[in-house]
C-alpha cells in the first residue's frame, strides 16, 4: 500500500507507532504503539486501516475490552502496555510510522476473542 509516495506494508497483528490526533473526546491521542487490526489480505488498506491503540498506563485495565501485553522480542514494546480493544477504529495511513514488531500469537488470539463481540453489527 502506498503511503506518502512509498511502499508501506501493514499486516493484521503488526505493531506500529501511530500519531493520533486530538479529537476532543476520550479517545487516545498522541504518539503511541497501535496494533493493525484490519485483515489486509481480504481488505487491502486504501487511505485508512483499522487499528487498536495501546497505552502504557496500566490503570486502563479497569476498562472492559482491554488486554495487558508484555514486551517481547517479537512485539518490541519497551514497556508493559494495554491494548485498548474498545477503541478499535480507523487510522489514516499518513499517521502510521515505524513498525515496532508483531504481536505474539497468544496475545493476538486473546485480542481476537475480546474483539469478536465488539465487531457484531
Amino acid at each position: 500500500m502506498g503511503c506518502r509516495g512509498r511502499e508501506f506494508p501493514v499486516n493484521h497483528g503488526d505493531v506500529f507507532w501511530v500519531a493520533l490526533p486530538d479529537r476532543g473526546g476520550h479517545e487516545q491521542r498522541g504518539r503511541r504503539p497501535a496494533i493493525i487490526w484490519q485483515d489486509t489480505e481480504a481488505f487491502p488498506p486504501s487511505s485508512t486501516v483499522l487499528i487498536i491503540p495501546m497505552t502504557s498506563r496500566l490503570d486502563a485495565l479497569r476498562f472492559p475490552a482491554t488486554l495487558r501485553v508484555e514486551p517481547t522480542p517479537n512485539n518490541d514494546l519497551a514497556v508493559t502496555s494495554v491494548a485498548l480493544i474498545f477503541q478499535l477504529g480507523a487510522c489514516d495511513l499518513r499517521r502510521i510510522s515505524r513498525q515496532l514488531g508483531r504481536l505474539d500469537d497468544p496475545d493476538l488470539q486473546e485480542i481476537e476473542g475480546i474483539a469478536r463481540p465488539l465487531q457484531r453489527l
